[in-house]
């Protein structure tokens, strides 16, 4: 976000990755760069987000926060690659990290760390594990993170983020049709929501198109954006599937999109 933006635009989206685990042209996995005030802060890191936040023109070592939704590899595959490509000696990170995620985000680490040893360890900077809770609340300079326990993982998070000014996100990261999924999406500007696969091939754990905006309809959101396609979806009109259900903005997303509140 330059200095020439329209004045009160306080947030951009930037969907890195808008697909699943299986591979696609079209597709990375889920990652998702919230950039508030010109602050970046990043939402999972499934492959390819990486490339992607290189392609979008976003250097990896401005990052400061990174959250995570669950421990699925198409959600969290391209950390070990973040910290790997912080200790390239032509551009070396020196700022901290701070890596938040669900019970359990500790011991994940501490694997990674077995398992890469001195590839993902630098002396040039701290990085900082922290575990949440549901229903916990963070503040980071003024901008305020919300949590709740979603249905995919017994510890899957959604995330609700608010600017100084009131205006919020919320992602849900991967999750069936749940309450506490449209508790957390109250009146939310822009609600960010997986949806896996067409109405007829349901999976448990997952959203459809039409379930994502039956629930971003009943949380009274303003615009819904649906994420994480499988390849399957590319065969379906989606947008005949959800007619007529959320009455808000609706946008499906593509990878690079950029989504300003």
């Amino acid at each position: 976000m330059g200095q020439d933006e329209p004045q009160g635009v306080l947030m951009e989206v930037v969907f890195l990755g808008t697909g699943c685990g299986v591979p696609s042209k079209r597709r990375a996995s889920p990652a998702l760069l919230i950039e508030i005030k010109e602050k970046p802060f990043l939402f999972d890191s499934g492959p390819g987000s990486l490339r992607r936040l290189h392609e979008a023109g976003i250097k990896w070592n401005d990052l400061t926060h990174i959250f995570y939704t669950h421990f699925h590899v198409d959600h969290i595959g391209d950390l070990p690659a973040i910290l790997f490509a912080a200790k390239n000696p032509e551009d070396l990170r020196e700022k901290d990290l701070v890596i938040l995620g669900p019970k359990g985000l500790k011991d994940f680490y501490a694997q990674l760390l077995r398992l890469y040893g001195d590839q993902i360890i630098s002396s040039h900077y701290k990085v900082n594990i922290e575990e949440m809770e549901d229903k916990e609340e963070r503040e980071f300079e003024g901008i305020k993170i919300f949590t709740r326990t979603l249905q995919h993982t017994p510890r899957s998070l959604g995330y609700r983020i608010e600017d100084a000014g009131g205006k919020a996100i919320v992602y849900s990261g991967d999750t069936d049709y749940c309450r506490e999924l449209v508790l957390l999406a109250q009146d939310a500007d822009l609600a960010i929501f997986e949806s896996s696969f067409p109405d007829k091939m349901k999976v448990s754990g997952h959203l459809t198109p039409p379930l994502a905006c039956k629930m971003a309809q009943e949380a009274g959101c303003k615009r819904l954006v649906l994420t994480h396609f499988y390849p399957i979806c590319e065969g379906y009109d989606l947008f005949e599937e959800m007619k007529g259900i959320f009455r808000g903005e609706l946008i499906l997303a593509e990878d690079l999109m950029k989504v300003r509140v």
